[in-house]
């Protein structure tokens, strides 16, 4: 099972190769073709130049970069330029604005051809200056035509075959974009007399983004800061230019925005300096302001001061009060003592003069004591001496009430003079604190005074020293020095596979579309179980339509086939004389009466004995091969008029004899019955049993007799005798019959209406003939030239 499967397959495959090789010429000349139009391309089209360009971006450092003031800041992030960024950088569209509006790539002068036109892009015949503003004419489309007549003249159109107006150099042109002015270059202008030139003014933006999809960039590895530039265009210089200037412009726009940064940088640093300048003078005026407000100068020294100052304050005051208190007990003992007593010393007065009066005192009631001992208080030396203790217990009563004043006051001096001391002492940390917030918020603000100052001088050294953010590797230069552009050996391939392409698509496209039968191996297919016995080759114009005797043609040969095949299968027959055969096809034209012409004839070449029958009573045939211009091919023995097949059917009295044509044709001798006329009536004619009655009276009298029956399709006719054929030959026409067709006869065998049925394929062109045709029919006849079709 597997092998027959495998088998079929490598049939299948063979028989697609086949499809496509059998037309072997058409490739053959398509491939030609392919190659011709190559070559005339190749010929006629502008080669085009490679260049190539190689920078390697920079790395921005820290203190290289314009940001740089900002970095220790944390402000922004200082990672490393990307490529793919740099790449879409450098590809920009306002990068190639900006090459485009420098080299001025936007006006073109061309060189007319009678085939091929040539750019002129240095050294051109002459200059254009344009009175407009160039805003607008980098935003204009215009196109005008140049004829250089002589070093003074020029013709001006503004179509290529238009008349040409004539100026001279110098003159002023209107235009639709302006005034224009045509300047000569006098040392070129010879060169291109009696030529046409094109002149093309495009806007600026589309020849950008034309230059912007050409030029290729791309990193030279994945991770490396190397680009590769390349730019394909038919000027070498060009090309070179655009890569140089591509690069240049990329440079300074980059050292551009790092200017733009830093004087932005720098703008903005000079506006803090200022706002910060005034922030800290504003805080030295608040310590000022708070250190003339509290009085202190060094808050730790005067603090220091004061605790020295309080403690010995306190011992003063202590002292004071201490006088005070002895000043007074005295002064109060003074006053409650009426005797005369020694008083106390040395109580620790520091008032010496009372000290002295005191001792005195004592001496003199140590006196009157004892002058008492020996006179009484009447002596006039106790008077005396009571009148000196009166005095001088005045004087130092006198004297402590004074001191005991001053002690007063010194003890509310010092007091006082204490508390302020102690004041000053407790809010001291009060004003270190707030002295200390003065001075930090001074000291920030100072801080970053002085670090704003630093970062301006370092961005204006920073702007002084902006370097470009690439370095060029290789300069612009031509890859090859050969055109990359048109490449030839694959011009040449993709036209061979072209010309290939064409006549496999139509031969694809035509088997995609075509739904009609073209080959016996395709009916086979189709037909189930059912035998394709043969195949019928198409003939020309100028070929005969009966085969002879001795024919060697492709049409003998296929007849002898269809011939063999057929007496196998009526052979094997058992019943009957097995020797009436059909032939029907389903509708007309497909070749049913040439197909029982010819098979009769051949047949009849075998010395058998045959009997050729017209039963297509509704469009007769047969006269068209056995009658009318083929008349003089034909040696009729025996005329019977115009009966025919009809005639036999509507008159009983008529024989099988009587309607039989005995024939030699060519060297073949051959019965026939004729259809005759046609009648109104033919399905009931042919059931009345007349059939019946002519094939058992003639059966066997003939070796083979042929039926040429009506089309199944269209009329039941062949239908109605089916049952007196012993086999039934489908005729197929190549190239006419549909494939879905043949599910009629195959259904109509299933059904047993169409007993022992057969194809044949008639029409089939040589290229599909199957089999037989591998070895090539006629080999008696010349073959066909290669060349003819």
């Amino acid at each position: 099972m597997e092998s027959k499967q495998s088998l079929s397959t490598q049939t299948d495959i063979s028989e697609i190769v086949k499809t496509y090789t059998k037309h072997w010429k058409w490739f053959i000349i398509f491939a030609l073709l392919g190659l011709i139009v190559a070559f005339l391309y190749i010929r006629y089209a502008t080669p085009e130049y490679e260049a190539n360009a190689k920078i390697h971006i920079l790395e921005d450092k820290n203190a290289s970069s314009e940001l740089s003031a900002f970095n220790d800041l944390d402000i922004l992030g200082a990672g490393t330029n990307k490529v793919e960024d740099e790449i879409e950088i450098l590809n920009s569209r306002g990068n190639f604005i900006e090459v485009v509006q420098d080299l001025k790539l936007n006006i073109t002068h061309t060189v007319l051809g009678n085939v091929k036109s040539t750019e002129i892009y240095h050294n051109r015949p002459f200059n254009i200056n344009f009175i407009e503003n160039d805003s607008i004419i980098n935003n204009s489309e215009f196109t005008f035509f140049v004829d250089i007549q002589s070093d003074n003249t020029f013709g001006y159109g503004l179509e290529e075959d238009s008349p040409r107006k004539i100026y001279a150099y110098g003159k002023n042109i209107k235009t639709e974009i302006g005034d224009i002015v045509l300047t000569p270059n006098l040392s070129l202008l010879e060169k291109y007399i009696d030529r046409k030139i094109r002149i093309d003014i495009r806007p600026i933006f589309t020849v950008a983004e034309t230059y912007q999809k050409k030029v290729i960039v791309v990193s030279a590895e994945e991770g490396s800061n190397i680009i590769d530039i390349s730019l394909t265009d038919p000027i070498k210089e060009k090309a070179i230019n655009i890569l140089d200037k591509l690069i240049y412009v990329y440079n300074q726009n980059a050292i551009e925005d790092k200017k733009i940064i830093a004087d932005r940088t720098s703008n903005f640093i000079d506006d803090r300096i200022e706002e910060i300048s005034l922030e800290l003078n504003t805080v030295d005026q608040s310590a000022e302001d708070f250190k003339t407000q509290k009085g202190v100068t060094d808050i730790a020294s005067e603090s220091n001061i004061a605790l020295n100052v309080s403690a010995s304050n306190r011992a003063e005051l202590e002292n004071a009060r201490t006088q005070l208190n002895i000043a007074a007990g005295m002064n109060q003992y003074l006053a409650e003592e009426d005797s005369y007593e020694v008083l106390p010393s040395n109580v620790g007065l520091n008032d010496g003069s009372i000290a002295n009066t005191t001792a005195r005192y004592n001496e003199l009631v140590l006196e009157r004591k004892r002058l008492l001992k020996s006179a009484d208080e009447q002596n006039p030396v106790i008077v005396n001496l009571d009148q000196q203790l009166n005095s001088l217990k005045e004087g130092i009563s006198s004297s402590l009430s004074g001191m005991e004043r001053n002690l007063g006051m010194q003890v509310n001096n010092l007091s006082s003079q204490l508390s302020r001391i102690n004041t000053k002492i407790y809010s001291a940390p009060s004003n270190s604190r707030q002295l200390r917030d003065i001075e930090r918020q001074q000291q920030t603000t100072e801080s970053l005074f002085l670090y704003l100052l630093q970062k301006r001088e370092e961005s204006q050294i920073t702007l002084a020293s902006s370097s470009p953010k690439s370095k060029v590797i290789d300069k612009a230069h031509l890859a090859k020095r050969a055109p990359v552009k048109p490449k030839k050996q694959i011009i040449f391939l993709a036209s061979v596979i072209l010309g290939l392409l064409i006549p496999f698509s139509a031969i694809y496209a035509g088997q995609m579309f075509d739904n009609k039968i073209n080959s016996r191996t395709q009916l086979e297919g189709l037909v189930n179980n059912l035998s394709v016995i043969g195949e019928v080759p198409s003939i020309g114009k100028k070929e005969s339509l009966l085969v002879q005797k001795d024919d060697r043609s492709a049409l003998s040969e296929s007849m002898r086939i269809l011939r063999t095949n057929l007496d196998y299968i009526l052979k094997s027959k058992k019943s009957g004389n097995g020797n009436i055969v059909y032939v029907t096809s389903t509708v007309p034209g497909e070749g049913k009466t040439f197909v029982s012409s010819n098979l009769a004839m051949i047949l009849a070449s075998t010395d058998k004995k045959i009997l050729l029958i017209g039963a297509d009573i509704r469009n007769p045939k047969l006269h068209t091969f056995f009658g009318g211009k083929n008349v003089d091919k034909l040696n009729i023995s025996e005329s019977k008029g115009d009966l025919g097949f009809t005639e036999y059917l509507f008159n009983k009295s008529l024989s099988a004899k009587d309607v039989i044509n005995p024939m030699l044709v060519h060297t073949n001798t051959i019965d026939i019955i004729y259809s005759g006329k046609v009648p109104p009536n033919p399905s009931e004619l042919l059931m009345n049993g007349r059939v019946k009655t002519l094939f058992e009276e003639i059966s066997s009298l003939y070796d083979y007799i042929i039926v040429d029956t009506a089309p199944l399709m269209v009329v039941t006719d062949t239908l109605l005798l089916t049952e007196y054929a012993d086999h039934v030959l489908y005729v197929v026409r190549a190239g006419n019959t549909e494939t879905k067709v043949i599910d009629f006869p195959v259904k109509l065998h299933e059904e047993g209406k169409l007993p022992a049925l057969s194809f044949v394929v008639n029409d089939v062109k040589h290229d599909n003939l199957g089999y037989g045709g591998k070895y090539g029919y006629g080999y008696g006849k010349n073959t066909k030239k290669w060349w003819k079709f």
